[in-house]
């Protein structure tokens, strides 16, 4: 430490400026914590290295969610969006998700200026190479040019950076994403640590020169009129909107991936992590799903004036010869010129079993993991466990309770109770069938179940608060106006209780209504609200009746090994996930209710503070 250059102190160190580290670094500054980004660069701050989009199923939830603890994901892509979608639109509103095609560019510019305008927060163009502690508590962050941050917490968001490794058929360089280094020492110094290390892969697209393709042959995706915003502090999206395209494999290009398996990285050993079952390549399908005939692919604009076209669905790291051959024979990309060929890359990551419920680690106090480092795929997964981590190195700062979201409470909750219990072994992605409480996480109320909490942390602020408070009365006016208005002979209430009700269509068109000025998220939140009462009700006994295991907490350091008739695999699996409640031990496979109940005895025995 002696041979660097010292400089002034911060609270909190963000390291990565992706997706986690914006939201990290922009929560902890905003709770009121001094911090510090460190990033490769400014000009790559919220990058979309894989599909310039936000949201998507269960993805659009997390994002509203982001939005409503007062991050920056939901702003950012209501003001850069240019394709906005709401996905599964003739199913319930629980499984209904916002999805948007971003302008890659302007979504960066706006992360960007947003962060250089955050109070407290200072971003710092450099690598960070090593975290230095003592007995166990984070103290400083070094970088490679010499220079020394004093810190008391330290919040690690990488991406791909740590180790990475990068893959078109037999070509092989180090890199963390496109044209950039990867992040070797930083890898070396957790392992310093004491953290156990694994490796991951996921696979890009090419991305082709939109002048190249011929659209013609595609059929046309358009956006919704109107498009529905993702914040809840946007009245309105007016800009037009771009088209997407959708064309089809087929079995000539089957047979040319089968032919040249073998040349494919994974295939050929050179990769050793699996192949992402949630977002495979196109080699990987072919091969699962042998007798389908044909994938959808979809083509999607980068920009706002169209200029890069990405491949979605088109993942992959063969040769760039055979890149060349699918493209020959994917309709409408016959001629097409490829700008970027799709490239696989393989990375470090940290088994997240080695966390803490507030994602601080558990062998070093102070360091917080979140994203991609802690097994998860995808910009909303990350931005969640971003936003969490912020808020809970500040927190740490200001001695403050740590802040868990309940599996109830936000798919962000579910995700991370998730990567506690559940070993990951290949990228985790969120799906709606993922929550078990899915009707009461809608897209539409994240802002009425999440809004309270990132108040009381000081994210927050006085403008969305009140304008919260705002929407709040006025959908109590209008469930009281509609439980005391009758319509034919029947209550307006009880009518939109009913299935196959067409009142629910009309609602927002009735002169009363209208003449109210209630706004469109009013009706629709008291529209479901009516629609799922007593649906929402049972959960709420469900959760009320589950509530006790969660209040029911473990310490960290129970010895599993000394509890009487606790069976032999609990008390191995126990002592490697080392659950925080019995809810949470009661979700790692293998455990049965008959563990949980000889824990229950032995924790009352032993005169443990459970409560």
């Amino acid at each position: 430490m002696s041979n660097r250059s010292k400089t002034n102190d911060f609270d909190c160190i963000v390291i990565g400026g992706g997706h986690a580290g914006v939201e990290a670094a922009h929560a902890a500054a905003k709770i009121g914590a001094k911090t510090c980004l460190i990033t490769i660069g400014k000009d790559t701050i919220a990058k979309m290295s894989c599909n310039p989009a936000i949201g998507g199923l269960a993805k659009g939830q997390i994002a509203r969610e982001i939005d409503a603890l007062g991050g920056l994901m939901g702003l950012a892509i209501d003001a850069t969006g240019i394709q906005f979608r709401m996905l599964n639109r003739s199913k319930g509103p629980a499984v209904q998700s916002p999805r948007a095609q971003a302008d890659r560019q302007k979504y960066q510019d706006f992360m960007r200026r947003a962060l250089e305008q955050t109070a407290n927060l200072t971003i710092i163009e450099a690598i960070a190479t090593e975290i230095i502690t003592e007995n166990n508590r984070v103290r400083a962050v070094a970088c490679k040019d010499g220079s020394l941050y004093s810190t008391g917490t330290v919040v690690v968001t990488p991406g791909t950076f740590l180790g990475g490794m990068m893959y078109i058929g037999s070509e092989r360089w180090a890199g963390g994403r496109l044209a950039e280094p990867p992040s070797v020492e930083l890898s070396q110094s957790l392992k310093r640590m004491g953290l156990e290390l694994g490796r991951m892969s996921t696979d890009t697209t090419p991305r082709l020169d939109a002048e190249t393709v011929d659209m013609s042959k595609l059929q046309v995706q358009p956006g919704d009129e109107p498009p529905v915003p993702f914040s809840f502090m946007t009245e309105k999206i007016d800009r037009p909107q771009v088209p997407c395209w959708i064309t089809y494999t087929n079995e000539k290009i089957h047979k040319l991936l089968r032919d040249n398996l073998h040349r494919a990285p994974l295939s050929s050993g050179q990769i050793k992590g699996a192949d992402p079952r949630y977002c495979p390549s196109i080699e990987g399908k072919v091969v699962r799903f042998a007798d389908k005939k044909q994938h959808r692919i979809f083509l999607e604009p980068e920009e706002e004036n169209i200029k890069t076209i990405y491949c979605n669905g088109l993942f992959t790291s063969m040769p760039k010869d055979v890149q060349e051959q699918i493209l020959s024979l994917l309709p409408g990309t016959e001629n097409a010129r490829i700008i970027h060929y799709g490239y696989a890359i393989e990375y470090d990551y940290c088994p997240p079993i080695q966390l803490k419920p507030n994602l601080e680690t558990r062998k070093v106090s102070g360091l917080f993991l979140a994203g991609q480092i802690n097994g998860t795929s995808g910009y909303e997964e990350a931005a969640g466990q971003g936003i969490m981590a912020g808020i809970n190195a500040a927190g740490k700062m200001q001695a403050a309770e740590p802040i868990v979201l309940g599996r109830d409470q936000a798919y962000i909750g579910v995700l991370i109770d998730d990567l506690l219990t559940k070993g990951i072994d290949e990228p985790y992605r969120m799906f709606t069938s993922r929550a078990e409480y899915r009707l009461t996480l809608r897209a539409d109320n994240a802002d009425r179940r999440l809004t309270q909490i990132g108040k009381s942390v000081g994210l927050v602020d006085e403008n969305r608060w009140r304008r919260f408070q705002d929407k709040l009365e006025a959908i109590g006016k209008l469930k009281n106006y509609l439980q005391s208005s009758r319509s034919q002979g029947r209550g307006l209430w009880e009518q939109l209780r009913q299935p196959n009700n067409t009142v629910a269509e009309t609602l927002s068109g009735r002169p009363d209504i209208k003449n109210a000025g209630f706004r469109r998220d009013v009706v629709q939140a008291a529209i479901i609200d009516a629609k799922y009462e007593g649906y929402l009700a049972k959960q709420e006994r469900l959760v009320a009746s589950l509530q006790t295991l969660e209040n029911k907490k473990i310490p960290l350091n129970l010895d599993y090994n000394e509890i009487t008739h606790l069976r032999a695999e609990a008390k191995e699996k126990l002592s490697v996930f080392r659950p925080s409640t019995l809810a949470q031990a009661s979700r790692i496979g293998g455990i049965t209710p008959a563990d949980i109940t000889v824990i229950q005895i032995h924790l009352k025995s032993s005169h443990f503070a459970t409560e």
